[in-house]
C-alpha cells in the first residue's frame, strides 16, 4: 500500500511540474519527509534525482512542441551549475547527514518556499496575463534579459539553493524568469524553467547520490507516477488558467513552508 502511495505522490508532483514548472523540490521534498518521514538529507538527495529525470520527460515534451528558449537555458545553467559543484565541494568537507546541517538545510527549505509562495500568490492577484503567443520577431526580444549578468547570478543563486535543499530549479526558477524576462509567454517560461532544471538537478543529485544520500528504491516508486504526470501536465500547460494554479500552488507552498520553518 505504501508503494502505491509513492507512485500516486509522484503522479500528482509530477503533473504540477508539467503545468506550472513548479512543485519538484517544493511539494515532493516536504511529502517525503513529513508524510513519509524520511530524513531531510535523504529527501533532499533522492528529490534532487526524481526532479532530473522527471523534468527530463517534460522537456523532452516541450521540444517536441518547440517552445524551450535554448538560449534561456543556456545562460541560466551557466551561473547555476558551476554554483552547484562548488556547494557539493562544501557538503562533501560537512557530510550531508550533519544534524546542524540538516536544521539549516530545512529551515533555509521552509524560507525558500514561503518567499516564493508569496511571489506567486501576488502575481496570482495582481500579475498581468502573459501573452501565449509571440511573432518570431517579439519572441526574440522577450528573450533578452535586462541585464546579460542577471541569469548568470540569480542562476548561481538557485544553484546553490537547488543543492542544499531541492528546491528553487522550479518555485524560485520561475519566478526569476518572470523577473529577468517580463514579456515571455508563459508556457516557454515554464518550458525555460523545466528545461535549465535538468542538467542542474543531475549534477546536484549526482552528488548526492556520491555521499549516500539517495533512496533507490524510492526513486524507482516515485518516477514510476511521475513521468506519466508530467506528460500530462505538459500537454495541459496550454488549456489551464494561470491565475488559478498559481493561487492553489501558493497555498501548498505556504503550508509546507510553515512547516518546515516550525520543525
Amino acid at each position: 500500500m505504501l508503494d502505491f502511495a509513492y507512485i500516486v505522490a509522484g503522479f500528482f508532483v509530477g503533473t504540477i511540474v508539467g503545468l506550472t514548472g513548479v512543485g519538484g523540490g517544493s511539494l515532493m521534498t516536504p511529502l517525503l519527509i513529513f508524510f513519509f518521514g524520511v530524513k531531510p538529507y535523504l529527501a533532499v538527495g533522492t528529490d534532487l534525482l526524481f526532479a532530473a529525470v522527471t523534468k527530463l520527460g517534460g522537456t523532452v515534451s516541450f521540444a517536441r512542441q518547440r517552445i524551450v528558449p535554448w538560449r534561456v537555458v543556456g545562460l541560466l545553467s551557466a551561473g547555476s551549475i558551476p554554483a552547484s559543484l562548488a556547494t557539493l565541494a562544501v557538503l562533501h568537507h560537512v557530510g550531508p547527514a550533519d544534524a546542524r546541517l540538516q536544521s539549516i538545510m530545512t529551515t533555509t527549505l521552509g524560507v525558500a518556499l514561503l518567499l516564493t509562495a508569496s511571489a506567486m500568490l501576488y502575481k496570482a492577484v495582481r500579475g498581468k496575463q502573459l501573452p501565449r503567443h509571440l511573432s518570431q520577431a517579439d519572441e526574440a526580444r522577450a528573450s533578452q534579459p535586462r541585464h546579460w549578468s542577471l541569469p548568470l547570478l540569480l542562476g548561481a543563486v538557485i544553484g546553490t539553493l537547488v543543492t542544499l535543499t531541492s528546491v528553487g530549479a522550479g518555485a524560485i526558477g520561475v519566478s526569476v524568469l518572470l523577473i529577468l524576462y517580463p514579456l515571455l509567454p508563459l508556457p516557454r517560461i515554464v518550458a525555460a524553467d523545466i528545461a535549465y532544471a535538468v542538467p542542474l538537478t543531475f549534477v546536484a543529485g549526482l552528488g548526492h547520490a556520491s555521499f549516500g544520500s539517495v533512496d533507490w528504491p524510492l526513486l524507482a516508486k516515485l518516477l514510476a507516477g511521475s513521468l506519466p504526470g508530467i506528460w500530462l501536465g505538459a500537454r495541459l500547460t496550454h488549456h489551464t488558467p494561470d491565475r488559478v494554479i498559481r493561487t492553489l500552488l501558493s497555498g501548498l507552498l505556504a503550508w509546507a513552508g510553515v512547516k518546515l520553518v516550525l520543525i
